[in-house]
């Protein structure tokens, strides 16, 4: 992977790998808990997470669901010729004894995924984030309605000639 740095801090390397050792366990766990879901889609949710710089391998993905379901954590509905794993009442009990792990895995992987994300950015673009980000501390806590009405008109603005240029 390419050096990092925060917008605002010196370059940093990242690690090779974007999940710790068992983060992609703990993860597939709380996404399935939110809803069932094919092992395609967990690898779509992962990789729009990294902003598709990082997307899981099916064989990456499959055995963490077999073990799942060897364990008893979760269902395999056949539909279609595909499977939709489903979260069971023992692995909703995982879940929550693994809470803990599970939340800061989450945190582990918001993380990874904005400096992932910050990386990736053009150096030019991360320059004018940084200038913007400089620009509104300058404010700090002496914002003004009308001021800050303007500040929230020009970043909507500048979103949505962002997002313009993409399509």
């Amino acid at each position: 992977m390419t050096p990092s740095r925060d917008l605002d801090g010196p370059a940093r390397p990242l690690t090779s790998r974007p999940l710790s050792r068992g983060d992609l366990r703990l993860l597939v766990l709380s996404l399935l808990a939110a809803q069932p879901r094919h092992g395609y889609e967990l690898i779509q949710c992962i990789s729009e997470m990294f902003v598709r710089v990082y997307t899981p391998s099916a064989g990456a993905i499959y055995p963490v669901l077999g073990q799942f379901e060897a364990a008893g954590w979760v269902t395999a509905l056949e539909e279609a010729g595909r499977k939709r794993y489903q979260l069971t009442a023992l692995g909703q009990a995982e879940l929550a004894a693994q809470r803990a792990e599970v939340d800061a895995a989450m945190q582990r992987v918001r993380h990874s995924a904005r400096m992932i994300a910050k990386a990736n950015l053009p150096p030019v673009v991360r320059d004018a984030l940084r200038e913007l980000k400089q620009a509104l501390g300058l404010h700090h806590a002496h914002w003004q309605d009308d001021n800050a009405a303007a500040v929230a008109q020009a970043l909507g603005e500048a979103a949505a000639r962002i997002r313009a240029l993409g399509r």
